[in-house]
């Protein structure tokens, strides 16, 4: 079987046959990067020092000609063709956290937008979900289908789990979310899954920046921040059509008034006039560069729609001299997303 090496942490392992090397990684007990885990995010993407891989399937947007021509890969697609040397960050604070199945139940659903409904499940008896702020479940639909979402609830208040769902056109879910599902029906879920989690080894100040109902993870992020009392100085984007889409804007705004140290600006893309929106104006990410030039010294945290995530990482890296291994994300992609973008 193939070992692969990481660099600069050194670990090594085997990889099955037809096995990613994330996955092998994974099963293996040993934490990199990833999100998605389709090919779609980024989160995942590293360096080959020494040796080939077969690429596996991948959206042109997210590894780039040039990308690859410099020796970069997405390790939830790459499949190795023999010892591998690569070279990628892996994390400590996930790798203690099992992933388990269990059953839930739906406690309560309510509707806190025209397409967002907050939905909190309750675990079996005795059972508490163990994971860090940012990451998310998949549910395990009939069919061998899955559907990741964001746990909102912080760590600490742990005796419901949060998601935040949009409403997705023709999403088959999302739809029996909003149409059909009822209080106390029954759901499988595996998790925690993904690597986007605030790293607490760091003293840098945080910008977190989320569209639409990527502020469910942040939210955890920054409850959770609260709860150890990290003192960072933190500014929160967040970025919907209208102002009746920030269906949570009250929350952020009571962390502002209560915690010096943070700051919460929203920002609006298609305000209309009878919304007498007197706020931010445009792209969020946009927001994020008029505000921060440079970002040199920051850390930055997105999660929302691809194009969002995927313009930030491009704009902060490329013109505001963010490091690239500073911005850590979240990609919502959705089905259609899947369907529609380009696969290589």
């Amino acid at each position: 079987m193939p070992k692969v090496t990481v660099q600069p942490s050194g670990h090594v392992f085997e990889v099955q046959e037809g096995e990613t090397v994330l996955s092998a990684a994974l099963r293996q007990n040993i934490m990199l990067p990833y999100g998605c885990k389709n090919g779609a995010c980024g989160s995942c993407k590293g360096g080959i020092v020494s040796g080939a891989v077969d690429y596996g399937h991948y959206h042109a947007r997210v590894l780039t000609e040039n990308e690859r021509a410099r020796g970069k890969a997405l390790f939830c697609q790459a499949k190795p063709l023999g010892d591998l040397v690569i070279e990628c960050r892996t994390i400590g604070a996930a790798k203690d956290i099992a992933v388990r199945m269990m059953p839930c139940r739906v406690q309560k659903l309510e509707r806190v937008a025209d397409d967002v409904m907050i939905v909190q499940l309750k675990l079996p008896s005795n059972e508490r979900l163990q994971f860090l702020a940012g990451q998310y479940i998949d549910f395990l639909l009939k069919g061998g289908e899955r559907r990741s979402f964001s746990m909102a609830n912080a760590p600490h208040t742990d005796a419901l789990v949060e998601l935040h769902i949009r409403r997705v056109a023709g999403g088959s879910f999302t739809d029996h979310v909003f149409t059909k599902m009822k209080e106390r029906e029954i759901l499988r879920l595996e998790g925690p899954l993904g690597s986007f989690f605030l790293r607490e080894d760091s003293a840098r100040p945080i910008v977190f920046v989320a569209s639409g109902t990527g502020f469910a993870p942040i939210k955890s992020i920054i409850e959770t921040a609260f709860h150890k009392n990290v003192t960072r100085p933190m500014v929160l984007y967040w970025g919907c059509r209208r102002p009746k889409d920030l269906y949570l804007n009250p929350l952020p705004q009571k962390w502002a008034r209560e915690h010096a140290h943070f700051r919460y600006i929203p920002v609006v893309s298609e305000a209309r006039p009878e919304d007498a929106w007197s706020g931010r104006a445009g792209f969020v990410h946009r927001a994020v560069m008029e505000d921060f030039p440079d970002l040199s010294q920051h850390q930055v945290y997105a999660c929302g729609v691809p194009v969002m995530v995927d313009s930030a990482r491009r704009d902060f890296t490329t013109l505001c001299g963010l490091p690239e291994d500073e911005f850590y994300a979240d990609s919502f992609t959705t089905q259609a997303d899947l369907a529609a973008d380009e696969l290589r």
